[in-house]
């Protein structure tokens, strides 16, 4: 035997007999909410309709709908141009022609008499269509309307979304369970599943669905035209565009395009000069989050990226990439004047201007042009006398890194550079091309007096003060006169 039961709506007790209706259905509620907006169905736990209250609802719900359909058909009309007044007659005509609702009336078929007047071509067939049997759901926070389920759900989440950014605390009551279970996820902060591999957390299912991806290698989203895989459908998305060289976000200051948001918000920052990520050890301040987070590192020291041939770790999964093409020997970026190709486009790029004969980079002090930055650092010292780089072993500094580490061999004994003819091996690539020289008999520096080659740039020099005169530098002489 059932229990008594009382109407939410109109308060009356629903006899054994009587047929109800359970207010948390969606679909119900939705029709409830758009006769009635103020209406709490959370006040009481599982609210019920009683079936004459059902079917008022359903009728004033119908008659919304009709209204609706026939302000909009009648706002049509007043736009075409011309018409700014409707006689009585063609009020009428209006009227009948709207009280079938079956009919579309296109604005094509009117045909304009008068400045203040219309009237419908009935020469013209006329169009019926069936009417439509599916239902609508209605927001109750807005005009919209659909009719399929989950899209009203979804509508709402962005409701939800924007006044839980409007306020930390708010009194609203969702009456669906899963809009509760986000909206109290976001004032808390709690992030409730857990990745059972690491310590990644969630509030959705779905987002940590997306995450065990990274866990399993799984890319289920497949690109038609080329190989690539990806986790997210909207990755899909972002790399489908890199076909069809679609950019849909625009920079309103200027002419920037590009194919995701983020990248554009990136951009708006070269503009405003806004650089909102503050490192809190220093006074570094970076663009983006990532950049921050790197930048973090070279205080930390942390190197999460690795190697998984050699022992070499860096601080960014790009440098990882970029070294693991030494070890396949992969070199994608392609020089299309000669042969170069190189691991990365900044190699590329500092090559070709080997072509056009740039060189960017000028010496304040000196007349001397480099191609690199790096280059330029390098001649600046001499000027400064600075040697940063220093043996642990001996006294010895050089300018150079790479001279450093050339030095560093004659400690450790260490010969790299082979002959492949005789067993000889040396220290630097210089001193090993000098040697394949008397293999080769090449003799490239050549006398401009007389018919002399070396093969060396020191022996052209020694032979050219035969022509001179000028004896060659003594230190121990100069050490005596200096004594005397």
């Amino acid at each position: 035997m059932r229990e008594k039961a009382t109407c939410r709506i109109c308060l009356d007790e629903i006899a054994e007999t009587e047929q109800y209706y359970f207010l948390n259905d969606l679909k119900l509620q939705s029709k409830l909410l758009n006769v009635l907006r103020e209406i709490d169905l959370n006040i009481t736990p599982n609210p019920i309709s009683c079936n004459q209250c059902m079917m008022t609802i359903e009728e004033i719900d119908g008659f919304k709908q009709l209204c609706t359909e026939t302000e909009t058909t009648v706002k049509k009309l007043r736009q075409i141009p011309g018409i700014d007044v409707l006689t009585n007659n063609k009020k009428e005509t209006i009227k009948n022609e709207l009280a079938d609702d079956n009919v579309e009336v296109e604005l094509s078929d009117l045909e304009i008499i008068g400045d203040d007047c219309m009237e419908i071509n009935t020469d013209l067939p006329v169009c019926i269509e069936e009417p439509s049997k599916k239902e609508l759901y209605y927001c109750y926070n807005c005009d919209f309307k659909t009719n399929k389920k989950v899209i009203l759900v979804r509508h709402m989440h962005k409701h939800l979304d924007e006044k839980l950014d409007n306020s930390n605390e708010c009194n609203y009551k969702p009456s669906d369970k899963t809009l509760l279970i986000k909206y109290k996820t976001k004032h808390t902060g709690k992030k409730s599943i857990k990745c059972n591999i690491c310590d990644y957390c969630s509030t959705t299912k779905f987002a940590l669905k997306t995450h065990l991806r990274t866990h399993t290698g799984e890319k289920p989203f497949k690109c038609n035209i080329c190989d690539y895989c990806s986790t997210t459908s909207s990755d899909l998305k972002n790399h489908i565009r890199t076909h069809t060289a679609e950019k849909p976000f625009k920079c309103f200051t200027c002419n920037y395009c590009s194919i995701t948001s983020s990248c554009l918000k990136k951009h708006m920052l070269t503009h405003t000069g806004e650089k909102p990520y503050k490192c809190f050890i220093c006074d570094y301040c970076g663009t983006t989050k990532f950049a921050l987070k790197r930048h973090v590192r070279t205080h930390t020291g942390e190197k999460p990226f690795k190697c998984n041939i050699c022992d070499y770790r860096c601080t960014t999964k790009s440098d990882l990439k970029v070294h693991m093409r030494t070890h396949t020997g992969e070199k994608p970026f392609k020089c299309n004047i000669c042969d170069f190709s190189s691991i990365t486009s900044s190699d590329l790029k500092k090559h070709m201007r080997r072509h056009t004969g740039e060189k960017p980079f000028k010496c304040n002090i000196c007349v001397y042009c480099s191609i690199t930055s790096s280059d330029l650092k390098k001649h600046m010292r001499r000027h400064t006398g600075e040697k940063p780089f220093k043996c642990n072993i001996c006294i010895y500094c050089s300018a150079t890194k790479s001279a450093l580490k050339t030095h560093l061999r004659t400690h450790t004994g260490e010969k790299p550079f082979k002959c492949n003819i005789c067993i000889y091996c040396s220290i630097t690539s210089s001193d090993l091309k000098k040697h394949m020289r008397r293999h080769t008999g090449e003799k490239p520096f050549k006398c401009n007096i007389c018919i002399y080659c070396g093969t060396t740039k020191s022996a052209l020099k020694t032979h050219v003060r035969t022509h001179s005169g000028k004896k060659p530098f003594n230190p121990l002489v100069y050490r005596e006169k200096k004594i005397q």
